[in-house]
């Protein structure tokens, strides 16, 4: 192709990399306008946009996506040569840059992570943060998937694919010295219970909500958290009853002291990886996908 310019590729290729035209610029050690330039050649080159502009981070057209894709397998098989050539015979593996949603429990991400830990697959990057701020990042090509545990909402208008994890039941702990109380005719002895629940922006919420609600429960809320971790921070202070995805049970039990009052499998919680391919072609996050349908949540 007589019209690709591998200066312009690379300048576009560190513009969605890094957030922008300043942040690429740094990483680049050129001045902002060239960068500018180079995408304005490119673009005229491809006969296509290539960025949405605007405020913020800039946002990949249809076809940015694509020119974005391909970019990005260049310079890592750019790198891989450089590797080879300086006499490193191992191939440099793909990195995995994955968003986790933070009201995704952290031993829950933990253990869908762990796969993509073993050294065959590369660094793994982790970004914890808003579901709608990550999915932003992964439209921008910024991330490669997002765990999250609700899928995207349709009327988002976000080209990208939910690939269900798995699912979980609920158990209900609470501090050792209570735990047998709230045994005892489970789950009515919850009525007016001391509870830590999620925040109400959580699916995890909304399906307690709707148990509470079918079962006659008024729970005593004494706190509520966005951030699974800081709950669990709490709840290992013995100051309520808390539920969290029976799949980290063990893990609940042995990091907070706490004691099992009971298991609610109508209240399921599910989680997914979000990518912008329907087939994920990345090793690490097939491995991921593999081992959580298989003996995760199995």
């Amino acid at each position: 192709m007589s019209w690709l310019n591998y200066t312009h590729l690379r300048a576009f290729w560190a513009t969605v990399r890094e957030g922008g035209v300043s942040a690429a610029s740094r990483a680049l050690h050129v001045s902002q306008p060239t960068i500018s330039s180079h995408l304005k050649t490119l673009e005229t080159s491809v006969g296509k946009p290539l960025l949405e502009r605007g405020r913020g981070a800039p946002t990949l057209t249809e076809s940015g996506r694509v020119m974005y894709r391909y970019a990005d397998e260049i310079f890592r098989l750019g790198a891989e040569l450089e590797g080879s050539l300086r006499g490193n015979r191992a191939p440099v593996a793909q990195s995995l840059k994955l968003g986790i949603a933070d009201v995704v429990p952290k031993s829950v991400a933990h253990h869908i992570i762990q796969p993509a830990l073993k050294g065959e697959y590369g660094r793994v990057l982790c970004y914890e943060g808003k579901p709608a701020e990550l999915l932003g990042r992964l439209v921008r090509e910024q991330l490669d998937a997002v765990i999250a545990d609700t899928p995207v909402d349709p009327h988002h208008h976000v080209n990208a694919f939910n690939h269900l994890l798995g699912e979980s039941g609920m158990t209900i702990f609470a501090p050792p010295a209570d735990a047998r109380r709230y045994r005892t005719r489970f789950p009515q002895s919850l009525d007016g219970a001391p509870f830590l629940l999620p925040a109400d922006n959580t699916s995890m919420r909304r399906e307690l909500e709707r148990w509470f609600s079918a079962n006659d429960i008024h729970p005593d809320i004494r706190a509520e958290f966005e951030d699974m971790a800081l709950l669990k921070t709490f709840a290992a202070d013995g100051l309520g009853v808390f539920a969290l995805p029976t799949v980290v049970e063990q893990d609940v039990r042995r990091q907070c002291s706490a004691h099992v009052v009971g298991r609610v499998e109508e209240v399921r919680e599910r989680f997914y990886v979000i990518t912008l391919e329907r087939r994920v072609r990345h090793k690490a996050i097939n491995a991921i996908v593999q081992r959580a349908r298989t003996k995760l949540f199995s």
